[in-house]
């Protein structure tokens, strides 16, 4: 029996973690969730899995669960460090990261210092301070949750690292991939949300509709696989069949096919290295009849082109460019800009900040809360 803490338990991935759990009861205990606000799902939650602990953000909906459990024995943390608290616990085993944004980074490298297992789908603790987390882990104490890294690490046990040739990630393409260019500036938050294929949380739904998630995994996977950007390509794949690919020196390609569904490199995370059965809708080709692939158009799509500059320039690059767009997403969902403005006021961040090419924590910390500055001084 393994002690696991949800970092983000009522997103998206965090439901999904739960179901996994839920269906592997003797296999892992919850020990600890977390939540930014949704206190009444968290309660849920607590109600299910009994955690001894729970971090919440939000200070009113921490009022609001201490009177829903006051004769219960519920630790609840809260403040800016809550999430970095409750990992350093020393009954956990495995963490899983599942927060939005750079708020997952602090918790990720005290997960790793203190020896735990880190499934992470926080991606940008990889594309703000990759430099500084990967040296810290051993081998195999990150395990990828999105469901492209964790194709090309299970793809990847087919070779040695040296005989990689090439990483294929796939895309979506998101819902706009075949719009004519001159209407995507008319693309409403109601339709980007709209994901043909996956089912996931408003802000990483509409990073896949800018491709800027893309972006944001190349930079992942350079980190998580010690690659080259030279070796990482991106294909457009509509299906989301082929989660992802390894391509070895002697042509050998080596894929990891499914249907999409999170709960199967979540559970794969979790698991790691053995399998468990997982009632999921099974793989029929037939059916599909076809998968197709597409080059990505990184004029149609810039934030891709952002990712691969960030990615090859590293420093505080990756930190500001995370951060400026979080920004500029949120501000299209306000109705406050454009969705084609969401790249154009993230390139203009990245390119007018100070660069550091080798920075400290401190330094990417500081690109991060300018960046995002910046970005609303660009709104106003």
């Amino acid at each position: 029996m393994k002690n696991i803490i949800v970092l983000g338990s009522t997103g998206s991935i965090g439901k999904n973690t739960l179901e996994v759990v839920r269906n592997l009861k003797d296999k892992f205990r919850v020990v600890g969730l977390s939540s930014n606000s949704r206190w009444e799902l968290l309660a849920e939650q607590v109600e299910e899995f009994k955690p001894g602990y729970v971090a919440l953000n939000d200070c009113e909906s921490v009022e609001k669960l201490k009177r829903r459990f006051h004769n219960n024995q519920l630790n609840i943390l809260t403040g800016n460090n809550c999430l970095k608290e409750i990992v350093l616990r020393n009954d956990v085993d495995i963490v899983v990261s599942a927060v939005v944004g750079a708020v997952g980074l602090p918790a990720a490298i005290a997960t790793i210092e203190q020896g735990k297992a880190l499934a992470l789908a926080n991606k940008e603790s990889l594309v703000m301070a990759g430099h500084i987390v990967m040296p810290l882990a051993k081998k195999d104490q990150i395990l990828p949750v999105d469901s492209e890294h964790s194709a090309i690490f299970q793809s990847l046990h087919s070779g040695k690292p040296s005989e990689v040739k090439r990483v294929i990630i796939t895309a979506s393409g998101g819902p706009f991939y075949d719009y004519p260019m001159e209407k995507l500036s008319e693309v409403t938050p109601a339709q980007a949300l709209k994901h043909p294929t996956w089912q996931m949380g408003r802000k990483i739904t509409i990073d896949s509709a800018t491709l800027m998630n893309k972006a944001l995994e190349i930079i992942e996977a350079k980190w998580l696989f010690d690659l080259r950007v030279e070796q990482i390509e991106v294909v457009i794949h509509p299906q989301s069949i082929i989660h992802s690919m390894v391509e070895f020196c002697d042509g050998s390609v080596i894929a990891q096919m499914g249907m999409p569904d999170m709960k199967v490199p979540i559970q794969y995370a979790l698991t790691y290295p053995e399998r468990s059965p997982l009632l999921v809708r099974a793989l029929d080709l037939s059916s599909i009849g076809s998968l197709t692939f597409k080059k990505p158009d990184m004029e149609k799509f810039p934030a891709l082109r952002l990712g691969y500059q960030a990615a090859k320039e590293g420093g505080t690059m990756g930190a500001t460019l995370n951060a400026a767009n979080e920004v500029a997403v949120q501000a299209f969902l306000d109705g406050q800009i454009k969705f084609t403005e969401i790249a154009l006021y993230v390139e203009k961040v990245i390119d007018n900040h100070h660069f550091i090419k080798n920075p400290c924590l401190e330094d990417i910390l500081a690109a991060d809360a300018w960046a995002r500055q910046e970005v609303k001084k660009c709104l106003m």
